[in-house]
């Protein structure tokens, strides 16, 4: 398999500040993250004025946050350039309206996150279509039928990689929720894509899971500290666990990538075969000649003798020689 593609979700987090997102990009590459994601809003271009906030965020209207949080298209051209010249990690953002789409394609952006919410939104995904050439495109919200209309639309133009998320948009969500047997669906239904998971559990185990069941993007929300402000931070893995995060998956892929032939053992289990098994042993002394009976074994450690599955056939034999208790039969201790 191939290396796990892992993306770090910042989002909003950095409340509007470029030197705090440029911190955040930094700590998250600083992981071993493949890339850092972030969003683009354009409030006025996204949603109406009272719009309601998600259930999980109350601190103030999204007008107010996502005026106060967005970035100019020269922000968003360093943030981009700092992540890929300077940190040498990808560089990606979601897109919250036409505009967005067109602030990002710009900047030069080719590998575009689509949000959950926006895969039914057909003028957008149209326009996405017509010059990425990297889609995640992430199904948190929607069903089979909304999945094929969207996957036909970008598939219509230009030659791209589509990349099939499995999410599920509760935060957090239940490891019941998070539908890891989709992917499997999604493998079978959409071959021309590659399927991923979007997490928003807690903790590690699901991204863990879904990338022995084949996932080839993890995504998960990145924070410096589950305190800070904003709709996503409480919910988010801060740095220590991402890190652990991206080292248990690198471990998982050497696991996969790797398989072992039970029949071949290593010299170092070799080693071990010979220290834990156990050899068939004299349970006393016995004298030249004696005919073995089964109350003359013992099956004892070390394993550098006769194996005890063949005891039965040493019964009867003779002796050559006298032995002590405790001694570890060899085959050239009988007559033939």
């Amino acid at each position: 398999m191939d290396k796990t593609y892992i993306i770090a979700e910042i989002g909003n987090t950095h409340e509007g500040s470029l030197s705090l997102a440029k911190s955040f990009a930094t700590a998250a590459a600083d992981t071993g993250v493949n890339c850092v994601k972030f969003q683009t809003h354009i409030f006025s271009e996204e949603s109406i004025d009272n719009a309601p906030n998600p259930p999980y965020f109350k601190g103030e209207s999204r007008k107010e946050y996502f005026n106060r949080t967005s970035f100019t298209k020269n922000q968003w051209l360093e943030l981009k350039n700092f992540c890929e010249k300077d940190l040498k990690i990808d560089f990606l953002s979601s897109p919250f309206s036409l505009k967005a789409i067109d602030l990002l394609k710009d900047i030069g952006l080719k590998r575009i996150k689509i949000p959950s919410g926006e895969l039914t939104n057909i003028p957008y995904l149209e326009k996405i279509s017509k010059f990425a050439k990297i889609i995640y495109l992430s199904t948190g919200m929607s069903n089979l039928k909304e999945i094929d209309l969207a996957l036909n639309i970008l598939n219509s133009k230009n030659k791209k990689k589509i990349f099939l998320l499995q999410c599920t948009s509760e935060y957090p969500c239940p490891p019941e929720k998070s539908g890891l047997n989709v992917m499997k669906l999604f493998k079978q239904k959409y071959p021309f894509v590659d399927v991923g998971f979007s997490d928003h559990t807690k903790g590690v185990s699901i991204p863990y899971a879904a990338v022995t069941l084949g996932a080839k993007v993890i995504e998960k929300h990145f924070t410096l500290s589950n305190l800070m402000y904003g709709s996503d931070a409480k919910n988010a893995a801060e740095p220590n666990e991402f890190k652990n995060l991206v080292d248990g998956i690198r471990s998982i892929e050497k696991a996969l990538n790797n398989k072992i032939n039970k029949n071949k053992l290593n010299s170092k289990i070799k080693n071990m075969k010979s220290v834990f098994q156990k050899s068939i042993v004299s349970k006393k002394n016995l004298k030249k000649n004696h005919l073995i009976k089964l109350s003359d074994l013992e099956f004892k450690k070390p394993g550098t003798g006769i194996e005890p599955k063949f005891y039965k056939s040493i019964l009867n034999l003779k002796l050559k020689k006298n032995i002590k208790k405790d001694h570890i039969f060899k085959w050239n201790d009988f007559s033939k």
